[in-house]
């Protein structure tokens, strides 16, 4: 079966399920129907981008918008930053926790962890993601989760390369490091970055297609163990600063909120296209 990248097809095919009505209620959530001011504002500009470009096409657009934001939050977390640590105030904690990690490791914890670590890395991170794609555009027949799952991706490596220059901040000394040694600049933490921006942007698709709460459930507690556990792995191996690792969180949280904005934005569009296709139907959002 062919992958179809725009418009009616999705409701043309799998039995006439659209990828509207699979994907637009978690729950009873409509996440379609935008109850403040700022929604519904973002929803009919949505909808005249949707007009001109397609739905597909305002998504793009959104999400690019979306990519200017991702530099600005990275430039506004370094200025936080630098302010936070000339009042020592979270950086305090860094050396105390670096130091607990240290207590901790043995040879055999120290390899388990680095093998782990590797997860969230340049190469294991991208080869989890390929396969996520490929597995959630093959078994929903759209190119969405591509869209989303790429810009995630290229938003969040955005954000870390941008951090990492503006900041420039040195990692922990090597001697309080396991091997091997990581050189590029500690502000943010990469790992932490790209694994949580790129569990929960599938948690989310995964959790669009859920039908029971129990497994909504599970799919937010692994993919933030999954964030979690990735981020303190680089605290244990002296490969970053605990404050690193938070500002990733915050970060990856944030891109997070506009990546899925996006999406709602893009689900509106279609909602709309839908009821103006429709006999007696009126476009609303």
């Amino acid at each position: 079966m062919g992958v179809h990248p725009e418009g009616t097809s999705d409701e043309d095919s799998a039995g006439g399920k659209s990828e509207l009505s699979d994907d637009r209620f978690v729950g009873d959530a409509d996440l379609a129907r935008w109850k403040t001011p700022a929604g519904r504002w973002l929803a009919s500009h949505a909808q005249r981008l949707s007009a001109r470009l397609g739905a597909y096409g305002a998504l793009i657009l959104v999400l690019a918008a979306g990519a200017v934001v991702a530099s600005l939050l990275a430039f506004a977390t370094g200025e936080v930053y630098e302010a936070v640590t000339e009042a020592d105030g979270v950086a305090a904690l860094d050396h105390p926790v670096l130091e607990a990690a240290m207590t901790l490791r043995s040879p055999a914890l120290d390899a388990a962890a680095t093998a782990y670590t590797d997860l969230g890395g340049g190469i294991g991170m991208p080869i989890l993601a390929a396969i996520a794609t490929s597995v959630l555009v093959l078994r929903r027949r759209s190119w969405t989760p591509a869209i989303l799952i790429v810009t995630a991706a290229a938003g969040s490596l955005l954000m870390t390369i941008a951090g990492k220059q503006l900041i420039g901040r040195a990692r922990p000394p090597l001697i309080d490091a396991v091997p091997p040694y990581e050189y590029s600049p500690s502000f943010p933490s990469g790992h932490s970055l790209n694994s949580f921006v790129i569990a929960g942007i599938i948690a989310y698709l995964v959790i669009l297609r859920c039908r029971s709460r129990r497994a909504r459930a599970w799919t937010v507690t692994a993919a933030g163990l999954f964030a979690l556990t990735i981020g303190l792995s680089r605290v244990f191996l002296g490969h970053h600063w605990l404050t690193d690792v938070l500002a990733a969180w915050t970060l990856g949280a944030a891109w997070l909120v506009l990546v899925i904005t996006a999406h709602r934005l893009y689900l509106t569009a279609r909602k709309t296209e839908k009821l103006s296709h429709s006999p007696g139907g009126t476009p609303s959002g």
